[in-house]
């Protein structure tokens, strides 16, 4: 593998895909079975979690053990490295874990490469689908199920509308409403974890309003796939959306397609 300093993407992009699988391969083990405690933040946690960043942590560790590794899962014990290089690692071991919780499929396994604030390259495995997202770089993006590997790209707005997406566990009715209206809406399609913006990414959804609290683990992966497909995320201002800030708390943004 590349030194930190001469990374291909492509590469290192073949290479964590399988460490993304494992891990929800791994997370699968306690599916229809999860047991939840909760976090100082009052979010839940599984035993899922845990066996994901299990496997995923020293095998990033050992492919690029000169960048260091966020995980959600380490950040809410207080253990996150301090980030002083141009890049790092975001991890969520198991994004949705509500989903996870309620067994609906909608949870993902999410790896993303972050260089000078921006996700460059993203994994996103959505385990009880089979299927798994990849980006890496501008026209790379991929989508992989029983059906074999095909690129994916976001879609320019359809003439009878926006396809709107927004978090199935996480909704706020009322700031969607007023952030969408006087935009020509043709449907509404509530889902969970990062799968939100990869449904923009492969051109069956239009936009995702982010109106309430998110970290930065929860959608660098996806934004690195949607990125991938030709789509963006922005801060809700047209602004910029950056990596690396302290605490690793999102603003509200807005994903979109073309």
């Amino acid at each position: 593998m590349p030194s930190a300093v001469t990374l291909d993407l492509a590469e290192l992009a073949a290479a964590v895909r399988p460490i993304a699988e494992r891990a929800g391969q791994a997370a699968m083990c306690f599916y229809g079975d999860a047991a939840a405690t909760l976090k100082t933040d009052g979010s839940p946690v599984t035993a899922a979690d845990g066996a994901a960043e299990d496997v995923i942590l020293p095998a990033l560790r050992a492919l690029t053990p000169d960048i260091p590794v966020v995980s959600e899962e380490e950040a809410s014990k207080g253990l996150s490295p301090e980030v002083t290089g141009p890049r790092f690692w975001l991890v969520d071991p198991l994004d949705g874990t509500r989903e996870f919780i309620s067994a609906n499929g909608e949870f993902t396994v999410n790896i993303a490469l972050v260089e000078d604030g921006v996700p460059v390259l993203g994994v996103v495995v959505v385990p009880a689908r089979g299927e798994t997202y990849l980006g890496a770089g501008p026209g790379t993006a991929l989508l992989a199920d029983a059906g074999g590997e095909r690129p994916i790209a976001a879609r320019p707005v359809p003439e009878d509308g926006l396809t709107v997406v927004g978090s199935r566990s996480h909704g706020d009715a009322a700031a969607m409403e007023a952030f969408l209206n006087g935009r020509k809406v043709a449907a509404f399609r509530p889902a969970g974890s990062s799968l939100k913006l990869c449904l923009i990414a492969r051109g069956e959804a239009d936009l995702y309003p982010r109106l309430g609290t998110t970290m930065e683990w929860d959608i660098a992966a996806g934004d690195a796939v949607l990125r991938a497909a030709g789509g963006r995320v922005e801060t809700l201002d047209g602004g910029p959306f950056a990596y690396g800030k302290p605490g690793y708390r999102n603003p509200h943004f807005v994903a979109s397609g073309r």
